[in-house]
């Protein structure tokens, strides 16, 4: 009886770390369009730290994004389990505002001009120069922005992670999201310093002198800027999808709409079937830019209506 029991035991472990596995990988596809701006923007906020600084700061960053899951995952499985109707609505608001973030990216040329980016740049340029400036305050306003920042990312994977979790048991929930939470920030994090890194290893293997290596190093130097604007695009684009794939789902009548037009999209011949896989990708990725627009006109309004308020 007891050796039944304890098999029976095993097999429902099994189970649940089955469903957990099954439930992590969802989550993880679903949270991976916040990844490529993460990565982006973690990567941009250690520019001007000294080289020999770069790994600490992300260690810090890091740490702080491990504090900030610390809140958020409680805050979550609070969440699913007094209030489980507010799980929808703050999964469209997450949506709404990965597709505002990727629509101000698109329209940061119209709202700054390139005087502004450049004035901008020459003036942190000229603050890393002095040598009156305290570039440890530099580094933990650095290190602080980045928390902050890590902290908004980091809302939107686990409400996400939660509306895939959202009806699995509590044990599932508190899996899925822990593991999530720890494999998001090792995964964006390493990557981070892999990137960070990445134009010293060219420098170092520059100046071996075996001549693979000089040109393996030519190459990492020479790509590493290409990789961060790849990432900042497929971020953006990323976003897009997934933002609108969230509202898209919080909305009966278009989540209908879209299952409607891929159906007759892969009747057509020839094309049908790759149609039938591209239609909801694109027209969530449309959706997500409608509403990013509309999101950023409203916020650009209201800060317009403050600041006339405040005189």
């Amino acid at each position: 009886m007891a050796g039944a029991s304890l098999l029976t035991l095993i097999d429902d472990i099994a189970t649940v770390l089955d469903d957990v596995a099954v439930m992590t990988k969802v989550a993880a596809k679903k949270t991976a369009g916040v990844l490529g701006d993460d990565l982006a923007l973690n990567a941009q906020q250690v520019a001007g730290v000294h080289a020999e600084r770069e790994l600490p700061v992300v260690w810090a960053v890091a740490l702080g994004s491990l504090r900030n899951k610390l809140i958020l995952v409680p805050a979550a499985l609070l969440i699913s389990l007094v209030a489980p109707w507010l799980i929808t609505p703050l999964l469209m608001l997450g949506g709404a505002y990965l597709c505002f973030e990727g629509f101000e990216k698109l329209a940061h040329p119209l709202l700054h001009s390139a005087a502004e980016d450049e004035a901008h740049h020459q003036a942190l340029t000229a603050a890393l120069s002095d040598p009156a400036t305290d570039m440890l305050a530099f580094e933990r306003d650095k290190i602080k922005g980045a928390i902050r920042t890590d902290f908004i990312l980091s809302a939107e994977i686990i409400a996400i992670t939660l509306g895939t979790v959202a009806t699995a048991p509590f044990l599932s929930q508190l899996t899925v999201l822990s593991g999530i939470a720890l494999i998001m920030t090792a995964g964006v994090y390493g990557l981070v310093a892999a990137i960070v890194k990445l134009d010293d290893g060219g420098l170092y293997l520059s100046g071996k002198d075996n001549t693979a290596l000089q040109w393996l190093g030519a190459l990492m130097l020479n790509a590493a800027p290409y990789l961060m604007k790849t990432l900042a695009i497929v971020g953006t684009a990323a976003m897009f999808m997934v933002g609108g794939g969230i509202l898209t789902h919080g909305l009966p009548f278009l989540h209908h709409a879209i299952e409607q037009t891929t159906a007759i999209a892969g009747n057509l011949p020839l094309v049908g079937r790759m149609l039938a896989l591209l239609t909801p990708t694109l027209l969530d990725a449309l959706l997500g830019i409608v509403a990013g627009a509309l999101v950023l006109l409203l916020v650009t309004a209201g800060q317009r209506g403050w600041r006339l308020l405040r005189g």
